[in-house]
């Protein structure tokens, strides 16, 4: 007879612009002892983009060490669980070595977390690919996203981890028409261990609250095609691209989540030399979580 392992748990909506609005992630605050494929069970039967777990930190600079799940994978770094987690461990009584900085240390390495109230922000990490994007590959996205050539005004590798491409799109409202599907074109070979996520964006016209429009697509284990809510890593990859090529200046927000009924508001900020991606974090759901053992 097995026995329960019971966790303290939350969950937390990030980058809404109100409660509920956002992207939730789930927490679970005390992951000390867990096996790879307990945290990959529980991640996959919450159905969420990604679940994640709180260690002790291994190294001295580091306030706490986090694992991130997919429904499919672990991931070295993810946006909105950072955020949500960095949430987590302060509510569950993390007291950080610096006033205002948390300092979460994942596979990516150290990530410094700003905190301000409901406010969270997070230090973009550097990008493992960039260049263009080669034109076998983006038939293949092209016919995914289900656009037109014409329609693409740029694209390029814009990955920090889970394995990032963007394609920038002639305005938000093509963004807002993309309608994805599975696709006979073969994907092409190229250097990343997970598939391809891939990362829309279109400018609002001027007079909007927001800079642009951002939608994320990736495959799931059913070959289908899935929409992220609010995704940190591609609007930290996304800034870095659109700030670099000078299609845009910081301090910005951008948009994501609209198709879904979501209200997703990503604040880009510059301060000390680093580009920080930040929005509201909310604490949704409080309790325990029974872990098989």
């Amino acid at each position: 007879m097995t026995r329960d392992i019971s966790r303290t748990f939350q969950q937390i909506d990030v980058f809404g612009s109100a409660p509920f609005a956002g992207n939730p992630v789930a927490v679970v605050v005390d992951g000390e002892g867990l096996t790879t494929t307990q945290m990959a069970t529980v991640s996959a039967w919450t159905n969420l983009s990604e679940c994640t777990f709180l260690l002790p930190p291994t190294t001295a600079e580091a306030d706490y060490r986090v694992r991130i799940f997919s429904l499919s994978n672990e991931l070295p770094f993810a946006g909105h669980p950072t955020l949500g987690s960095a949430r987590a461990w302060l509510a569950a009584g993390g007291q950080p070595r610096n006033d205002d900085v948390v300092v979460q240390e994942c596979a990516a390495g150290l990530v410094p977390v700003r905190y301000d109230g409901e406010e969270l922000a997070f230090a973009a990490p550097a990008l493992v690919r960039t260049g263009e994007v080669s034109p076998e590959f983006l038939r293949y996205v092209i016919s995914m996203l289900g656009v037109e050539d014409d329609d693409v005004v740029d694209a390029a590798w814009v990955d920090n981890g889970p394995g990032w491409v963007g394609v920038l799109l002639r305005s938000a409202d093509k963004v807002l028409s993309v309608e994805p599907k599975p696709t006979d074109v073969a994907l092409p070979e190229f250097a990343s261990p997970y598939r391809p996520h891939v990362g829309v964006v279109g400018f609002h016209g001027d007079g909007h609250e927001c800079a642009y429009e951002v939608r994320a697509f990736f495959a799931d284990n059913s070959g289908g095609i899935r929409e992220d809510p609010v995704t940190g890593s591609l609007n930290a990859s996304v800034a870095q691209w659109m700030i670099d090529s000078g299609r845009v200046s910081a301090p910005y927000t951008a948009s994501q989540g609209t198709r879904l009924d979501r209200s997703g508001r990503i604040n880009v900020n510059v301060a000390d030399g680093e580009l920080w991606i930040g929005g509201r974090t909310t604490i949704a759901i409080r309790g325990h979580i029974d872990i098989p053992s």
